[in-house]
């Protein structure tokens, strides 16, 4: 009688269902392939404060640069807040927007990323991949950080930059 009893036990434990319910344990994956995405990706290379200082600041990683690309005729453009910040990141994009900025370079407001983005390379994302980069920025620690806005060409730059030569 004693088998029986410890055969069933054992039983309902491997069959059990895992305390984490399965879609919460494919989004915690989609999260992991997000950071694997935006590692290779070097997101963070661009969207880090310090990094084109060579100190970058990784208590604020993905919070934006105060050093901005200088791109002729166009202005000088700063990476910006790629965390869920509501006042200075993503906070107020959806998911969707975040793919769809990523992928073609247009932002929810209509305007286009600066040309520096390479959005057409990452247009080719999987559908998969670029959810799960989006999920990844939205699961981000929110990171108050306003970098410095966008200079027209013929104004004067506040902030540090560097020139982008084009082809």
């Amino acid at each position: 009688m004693r088998l029986p009893v410890a055969t069933t036990l054992l039983m309902l434990a491997l069959t059990s269902h895992s305390p984490v319910p399965a879609q919460a344990q494919a989004s915690g994956d989609a999260v992991r392939r997000g950071e694997y995405l935006a590692t290779i990706m070097d997101c963070a290379g661009c969207h880090t404060p310090g990094k084109f200082l060579g100190k970058p600041d990784f208590s604020r990683a993905f919070g934006g640069s105060e050093v901005g690309f200088r791109i002729p005729g166009l202005g000088i453009f700063y990476p910006p807040n790629l965390t869920p910040d509501r006042e200075t990141g993503l906070g107020n994009w959806s998911q969707a927007d975040i793919v769809k900025a990523v992928r073609t370079g247009v932002r929810p407001d209509g305007r286009m990323l600066a040309p520096a983005m390479p959005y057409e390379n990452y247009g080719r994302l999987t559908d998969a991949d670029a959810a799960a980069l989006a999920g990844y920025l939205k699961s981000l620690k929110p990171v108050r950080n306003a970098v410095p806005t966008l200079v027209g060409p013929n104004e004067k730059p506040t902030a540090p930059y560097f020139n982008v030569v084009m082809p």
